[in-house]
This record gives structure tokens, C-alpha cells and sequence, in this order.
């Protein structure tokens, strides 16, 4: 096992894992929809299904990780394998009862991946004095949609079925996963959490904080899930509308690295609470005139601030809570995420099966992230002393 703490590999191991964990573990499923359309393998209710299901195991996942009985690098270690592995056999079987499991148990793991990262990955970075790095990290997500999201066009350009092109996904991220399981070192540990601070007081959650994160996850999940979607009902060439996932993952890519220049001068609540504002405007826009180029913009808006948002909230929870407490504010939070997610896409699905729109439930989640962005505002004037 190697020891070394060096920044560039603790960088590059949680940057990649999070890439293979969201990039592709949660997020290859949203561009692969359309061709899976095409294949005539499931319609927008059944991708519903699917999208929800992997948030109920995303939920799981989080709340498991509140107080994890095992080993934590162990547990990164499985999850990472599990996800490869669970995406490469997406496209082994077309049986949907099996697509449910497959995706839930991808959920699962994606939430641990990302609180066990969130958790330990960042706080090594933070105690080492190189928190600037932590926006590197969570670009790992940015960065594996992007790849996704490119990948799905060179698939689309080959015509390429959506099976085969899960089977690609796959093998690149189960490859990920055992490459960067090797370069886990001392920086997550390897004995159960729950073994180090039993006697350890818990402290209470800030719940302004989980609801208004879980509003993000309700707010960002709809295009998240349905924007090639909506794109592709603008524009029928896939050439065109396959370039709205890129733009969205690029998007998300810069915007964690903007955004630890701008932490320099802003608290964590200040940089989230503007950035719901933009996603909740970003939002409206397709609704106030339909357009491919609205839909792009909204891309651009939603994955602009929702990796943004993702990186302050967890850093918030490192603030408010003591060290030995913060992955329990942190699952707190990704539980509220998912609860958000759960809704969204049944929710999207059933609005657009009696009105053959995006637009009543974008308008729903816009006012509900602008209603939740105030609740931050009036607790941002704390700003961050402590910076971790």
C-alpha cells in the first residue's frame, strides 16, 4: 500500500475517483437515454424509473456512510470496482428488472464514493495546506461527464448501439477504478470510522443548510437527466443536440476551479446561495422561450454552479461541524440530495406524460431554488474563518 501523501496523487486519486464515481457512474446514464430511446429498449417513463431507482440508492449510499462499520479505503476501493462493473453489465442484458438493480447499486455506490472523498480527501488537502487543490478534486466530476458526454457523440457519429456503448463505458471506468484503487495511501484510513471517536458527542445538524441542498438536488436533476432529451426535441440531428452534454460537463469542469479563486473573497454560503440564483434562472429560460439555444444556456447554467454548489456545501460542512462529526453532516446532506433527486425525474416524466413538456416542472424546481438560495443569504453574513 503506498504511503507516500504527496499532493499531486492525493489530487489526482480523488479527482479520478469522483470522475468514474459521478462522471460516469451516475451521469453516463444521462446521455446513453436518448440512444437507448432510439434502440427502442426503454421510453422516457421507463428512463424515469431507472433514474429514480439509482437516486434511491443514492440516498441509501448516503445514509449508510453517516456511520460506516467498514473500512473507508476499503469501502472506496469497492465502490469504484462495483460501479465499473455495474455499468459494464448495463450493457450485457437488456432485461429491465436487471437495468433497476444495476442502476440502484451504481447509486449506492456513487454516494459513498463521493461522502468518503468529500470526507477525507479534502480535509487532507485542507490539514496539508493546499485547499486551493480541493477544486481539482471535485472537477473530477465535471471532467467525467465531459468524457461521457464526447464519448456518447463519437459513439452517435460510429452509430454505435446503446449497449455496446455501455459495454465502452464500462471497461474505461472498471480500468479507472483499479488503477486509482492501487495509489489509495495513508490519506484515507483504512480502520472503520466508527472505531476512531465512539465516545465523540454528535452535534446538531444545521438544517437551512440539508434542505437547501437537497432544493439543489431537486433544482439541477431535471436537465441532469432530461437535457439530451430536450435537446434532442429542438434539434433532431445528433450532432447537434449530442453537444449539450459536453457543454454541460465543461461547464462543470471550470466553473469548482473558478470557484476556488473566487472563495478567496466570499463565504461558502454567499458563492452557494448566488450560484442556486443562476441555476434557478438557467432553469426558466427553456420555459420562457423553447429553443436549442435556451436548452444549451440552461446546460450551461445547471452544470456551471451545481458542481459549485456540490464543492461549497461540503466545505460548509467542514465548517460547521467538528472533525470528528463531519461525515455525518455530510451524508446529512447528500441524503437530502438524493431525496431531491428521487423526486425529479418521476416528477419531470409524469408532468411531460400529460402536458408533453419540460416546462411546468422546471418552472416548480426554479421557484423552489430561488426560495431556498434566500434562506442561505440570510446566513451568509458568517463568513469563513476557518478555512478547511
Amino acid at each position: 500500500m503506498p504511503q507516500q501523501t504527496s499532493t499531486f496523487r492525493i489530487t489526482l486519486v480523488g479527482m479520478v475517483s469522483l470522475a468514474i464515481a459521478m462522471g460516469i457512474g451516475r451521469f453516463a446514464f444521462t446521455p446513453l437515454l436518448p440512444l437507448m430511446q432510439d434502440d427502442g429498449l426503454v421510453n422516457l417513463t421507463d428512463g424515469g424509473a431507472l433514474a429514480s431507482v439509482h437516486f434511491l440508492g443514492y440516498w441509501l449510499g448516503a445514509v449508510f456512510a453517516a456511520r460506516l462499520p467498514y473500512s473507508p479505503r476499503a469501502t472506496l476501493r469497492f465502490s469504484l470496482i462495483a460501479i465499473g462493473v455495474c455499468t459494464l453489465a448495463m450493457g450485457v442484458t437488456d432485461n429491465f428488472f436487471i437495468w433497476l438493480f444495476l442502476r440502484w447499486l451504481c447509486g449506492v455506490c456513487s454516494a459513498l464514493a463521493l461522502v468518503l472523498v468529500s470526507n477525507f480527501y479534502i480535509k487532507h488537502l485542507a490539514k496539508a495546506g493546499h485547499a486551493e487543490k480541493q477544486g481539482w478534486v471535485f472537477s473530477g466530476v465535471g471532467a467525467g461527464i465531459a468524457i461521457a458526454g464526447l464519448g456518447t457523440l463519437v459513439i452517435m457519429a460510429n452509430q454505435i448501439g446503446s449497449l455496446q456503448s455501455w459495454q465502452i463505458f464500462g471497461v474505461v471506468s472498471l480500468a479507472g477504478a483499479i488503477a486509482v484503487s492501487t495509489q489509495m495511501g495513508v490519506e484515507i484510513p483504512d480502520l472503520p470510522a466508527s472505531t476512531q471517536n465512539r465516545e465523540a458527542p454528535r452535534t446538531p445538524l444545521v438544517w437551512s443548510v440539508v434542505i437547501a441542498y437537497g432544493a439543489m438536488g431537486l433544482g439541477y436533476v431535471i436537465p441532469a437527466t432530461y437535457l439530451p432529451v430536450m435537446a434532442r426535441e429542438a434539434v433532431q440531428s445528433p450532432l447537434t443536440f449530442g453537444w449539450s452534454w459536453p457543454v454541460f460537463g465543461a461547464a462543470a469542469f471550470l466553473s469548482t476551479l473558478l470557484a476556488a479563486r473566487i472563495q478567496r473573497h466570499f463565504s461558502n454560503r454567499q458563492v452557494w446561495a448566488v450560484s442556486q440564483i443562476i441555476m434557478a434562472v438557467g432553469l426558466l429560460l427553456p420555459v420562457i422561450y423553447p429553443h436549442i439555444s435556451t436548452i444549451i444556456i440552461a446546460g450551461i447554467c445547471v452544470g456551471g454552479t451545481f458542481m459549485i454548489i456540490t464543492m461549497t456545501g461540503m466545505k460548509e460542512a467542514h465548517r460547521i461541524a467538528p472533525a470528528h462529526d463531519v461525515m455525518r453532516h455530510i451524508a446529512a446532506m447528500t441524503a437530502a440530495f438524493a431525496g431531491g433527486q428521487m423526486i425529479g425525474p418521476m416528477l419531470a416524466s409524469s408532468i411531460y406524460d400529460l402536458t408533453r413538456s419540460f416546462s411546468a416542472s422546471l418552472a416548480l424546481t426554479s421557484v423552489t431554488l430561488a426560495i431556498t438560495a434566500l434562506t442561505l443569504m440570510s446566513g451568509s453574513s458568517s463568513r469563513n474563518i476557518r478555512r478547511r
